[in-house]
């Protein structure tokens, strides 16, 4: 990260040395008892034993999909593998997760648990080019977050590389159906990708244009597609978006304060109250390009807090 500086402005500028943890379980201790505010997860456990090892953190995010955070303790440690490996165990004992949330969080997130879009973090000091090289080779959520201490009170995060995978949500489409005896029963919700697919020319057209507009606000902006809605990240998410193909409208979430803005009927909506899919405590309603254009310093607004 040498191309990124820090200075102290006092009587004259001072350039801050950063730093990493020689001991990185105290790098683990402070991203468990902070994981909602520094990545948008909610602490579940630490070092979760499996049948082959302990995953270092388990979490589940803002969009109820599991997370699993690794860190690398060496820098000869293939921390991208380990994770991968756990992400797979994962999958294959979703009733134990289901479980763990159920004991931490209570019945309805235990419900909601998304298996659409499952995540590995891997946090470091640094990584290597063979890291970055290999989760562009597999199909997974996979996100790789670097590191820096300033000091004993600045910790700076750098999204480093990601990946987002479909074929995720693909397996857990063929899994989500319960069995009951020996009948598989199909879930009658559509998901918004079949929401978007039935949408007229238009809308489609709409979505396009907003997906273009969100994803160009930054570098770091990532998309996942969860079963209710598309996610625009950053590390955390700055916009969730609904498609209403038979009302003719997209309906998008951000995380900017209601009431610093003059509320339009229509247009934009408090949320505070009001119960939804996804994130963010504002609702701006899309009907039309117009309405995109409108929207566009909200997005950025909201982009900019997250």
């Amino acid at each position: 990260m040498g191309d990124i500086k820090l200075f102290k402005l006092t009587d004259k500028v001072v350039e801050l040395d950063g730093t990493t943890d020689v001991i990185e379980k105290s790098l683990q201790t402070l991203f468990e008892r902070n994981l909602q505010a520094l990545l948008g997860v909610d602490f579940l456990a630490s070092e979760y034993r499996t049948s082959d090892g302990r995953i270092d953190t388990l979490g589940i995010d803002e969009n109820d999909s599991p997370v699993i955070i690794e860190y690398k303790r060496a820098t000869n440690q293939n921390v991208v593998n380990q994770g991968l490996f756990y992400l797979d165990w994962l999958l294959g004992h979703r009733g134990d997760f289901r479980w763990l949330v159920l004991q931490k969080c209570g019945n309805t997130r235990a419900e909601e648990v998304d298996w659409s879009a499952p995540r590995l973090v891997c946090i470091a000091g640094d990584f290597s080019r063979y890291d970055e090289h290999a989760i562009k080779m597999v199909q997974r959520n996979v996100e790789l977050i670097r590191y820096r201490r300033f000091g004993g009170d600045l910790l700076l995060l750098e999204l480093l590389t990601h990946v987002s995978s479909t074929t995720s949500a693909i397996e857990s489409a063929e899994d989500d159906g319960v069995s009951q005896g020996g009948q598989r029963q199909v879930n009658i919700y559509k998901s918004v990708t079949e929401y978007l697919e039935s949408a007229d020319a238009e809308l489609k057209d709409l979505f396009q244009s907003l997906r273009s507009h969100l994803i160009s606000l930054g570098d770091d902006v990532q998309e996942r597609t969860l079963k209710n809605y598309f996610a625009f990240t950053r590390i955390k998410n700055f916009s969730c978006v609904e498609i209403k193909s038979r009302d003719r409208k997209i309906l998008a979430y951000v995380k900017v304060d209601p009431s610093t803005i003059k509320l339009e009927d229509g247009f934009t909506r408090d949320m505070r109250e009001i119960g939804h899919y996804g994130t963010g405590d504002l609702e701006i309603t899309l009907n039309d390009m117009d309405d995109l254009e409108r929207a566009k310093p909200l997005f950025k607004k909201s982009y900019d807090n997250s």
